[in-house]
């Protein structure tokens, strides 16, 4: 499975679509000694998520003892005016139409739905707002295929995941460059990433890039667009030698994965 991702057990039933999301929520009793960041991690969810379900947490408090609304994977649950489409949920949440379809157990749309991958926020989902910040130098030498979009995708193992960035083909070796200026935040070994490199640019902007060979920045060093970061490879969880990159925006609820393709288009799957 791709690091950053999110996986629901594939579907057994003859239609072949899971069961609603809603439908499958679970119910936990808050027990001394947890704290809302230690169940987020319990469940491999983000604690936004679970305020979101729960009122009951959204203010600051975790009362021991409180039920609680767990959902499946990441994602908020709204209220759908009568008569809303999946295609104009689609269109105000940036999530495919056939995505919500299935999440929702392929039924028409009802008065309640489980929008995936979306961060619960106080006041309400805001959609992104564009950054200030260019993005404007392809991480790799030449614009490469993508193996993996972003977003809810299925894998290799027929599961359906939410992948936080995209994985662009390339060979061990090739140079891997920043895609605009910054500063290094991480340079080093991180899990699933393998060998990563992380850079924070100005306006809230960080981009990643992970299954590096090799690093050749370090930690707190300032670069340039267009300078060398390192190599591509084949570390952490990777089965073939790939770029992976993100793009995240600084948040209250903290880096926020957005689609690479609102800057690279080329990296959009099949372009």
């Amino acid at each position: 499975m791709a690091h950053g991702a999110i996986a629901q057990t594939p579907p057994t039933d003859a239609s072949l679509c899971p069961d609603a999301a809603l439908d499958r929520v679970q119910r936990h009793r808050i027990a001394p000694g947890e704290t809302l960041v230690s169940l987020a991690q319990q469940y491999n969810l983000i604690p936004a998520t679970l305020m979101g379900m729960n009122p009951v947490l959204r203010d600051g408090s975790f009362p021991v003892g409180a039920e609680i609304l767990v959902p499946p994977y990441n994602g908020i649950r709204i209220n759908v005016p009568a008569g809303t489409t999946w295609a104009e949920l689609s269109a105000t949440y940036g999530i495919r139409a056939d995505v919500l379809f299935e999440v929702n157990g392929c039924q028409p749309v009802s008065s309640e739905a489980f929008i995936p991958g979306v961060n619960w926020a106080p006041g309400g989902f805001q959609p992104a707002e564009n950054s200030s910040v260019s993005l404007d130098t392809y991480p790799l030498p030449e614009p490469a295929n993508a193996l993996f979009g972003f977003g809810w995708q299925v894998d290799m193992a027929s599961q359906i995941v939410f992948h936080s960035g995209v994985d662009l083909q390339s060979e061990v070796g090739t140079p891997v460059r920043a895609v605009a200026a910054g500063t290094v935040a991480f340079a080093d070994e991180q899990g699933n990433y393998g060998n990563l490199v992380v850079i924070n640019h100005a306006g809230g902007i960080q981009t990643r890039y992970a299954q590096l060979d090799s690093i050749v920045v370090r930690q707190g060093q300032a670069v340039g667009a267009g300078d060398r970061l390192g190599t591509v490879g084949q570390t952490g969880d990777a089965s073939v030698s790939h770029l992976h990159f993100e793009v995240r925006r600084n948040s209250e609820l903290g880096w926020v994965a957005e689609n690479p393709t609102r800057f690279f288009p080329s990296m959009e799957v099949g372009h």
